[in-house]
C-alpha cells in the first residue's frame, strides 16, 4: 500500500486529489497539510512513502516544504503545478523533487506519478520538459549544454542505457527487469552516472541527459 501526504493551501484541491487517489486499491492518503511548514512534522507522524506537494503556497512554498523533507531524510516528492511556472520548476529540482505533474493531468497520469515517485524512479509530465530545459538553459546554467554533453561522454554503454530509462521513469527495480541486471547492480551504474555528471540526483541527471540531447522529449 502506498501512504500519501497531500499538500495543498487549497481544501477543494486536496479533496479532489485525495478522492482520485482513494479510489485506488494500492494508495491511501494517511494525510492532508495545508501549509508548507506542516509537511515535516506530518511527515515524522504519519510516515509517508511519497509527498504530493502543490509549488505555490502562502506562508512556506512547496519549493522550500521540498528541500526541507529531502534535507530531513524524508520520502520523494511529486510536485503538482500550473503551466508557465517554469522558474519555479527548476527551483523545486535543485530541492530535490523526484517528479512533476500539471495540475490539469488526467487522474491516470497522476496516478502514475505517484507509483512512479514511490518506486523510486523520476516522472516529468512530457508537457513541462520543453519549458524545463529551457529555463535549465537560460536562467541557471547558461551554456550548461556543451558541459553537459561533454560530460555524457564519458558515461559507458551501459551507462547510457541506465540513464536513458531513468529519463523515462523507470525506478532501480524496472531498471533491472528492463536490462535483466540485478538491482544491485543498476545502483552500482546509477552512482556511476551522478559522479560522471556531477548531478545530486535523479531528477539533476535526467534533465541533463535531455539538455545532451541524448532523449527526446514525447510528443
Amino acid at each position: 500500500m502506498i501512504r500519501v501526504l497531500l499538500v495543498d493551501d487549497q481544501p477543494m484541491v486536496r479533496a479532489g486529489l485525495a478522492l482520485i487517489l482513494r479510489s485506488q486499491p494500492d494508495m491511501t492518503v494517511v494525510a492532508e497539510c495545508g501549509d508548507g511548514d506542516q509537511v515535516v512534522a506530518a511527515v515524522a507522524e504519519h510516515r509517508p512513502d511519497v509527498i504530493c506537494m502543490d509549488v505555490q503556497m502562502p506562508g512556506v512554498s512547496g519549493v522550500e516544504a521540498t528541500r526541507r523533507v529531502r534535507a530531513a531524510g524524508g520520502p520523494p516528492v511529486c510536485v503538482l503545478t500550473t503551466f508557465g511556472e517554469e522558474d519555479v520548476l527548476w527551483s523545486a529540482v535543485d530541492a530535490g523533487a523526484a517528479g512533476f505533474e500539471l495540475k490539469s493531468a488526467t487522474p491516470e497520469n497522476l496516478i502514475e506519478a505517484i507509483r512512479t515517485v514511490a518506486a523510486g524512479g523520476t516522472w516529468i509530465d512530457g508537457t513541462l520538459l520543453g519549458p524545463m530545459l529551457a529555463t535549465f538553459r537560460k536562467v541557471t546554467r547558461p551554456g550548461a549544454g556543451g558541459a553537459d554533453s561533454h560530460r555524457v561522454a564519458a558515461l559507458t554503454d551501459r551507462e547510457l542505457e541506465v540513464l536513458r530509462l531513468m529519463a523515462r521513469g523507470a525506478s532501480n527495480r524496472e531498471i533491472a527487469e528492463g536490462l535483466f541486471l540485478a538491482e544491485t547492480t543498476v545502483k552500482t551504474h546509477v552512482s556511476a552516472v551522478f559522479n560522471k555528471l556531477g548531478a545530486r540526483d535523479r531528477a539533476a541527471a535526467i534533465v541533463m541527459a535531455y539538455d545532451a540531447g541524448i532523449v527526446q522529449p514525447r510528443r
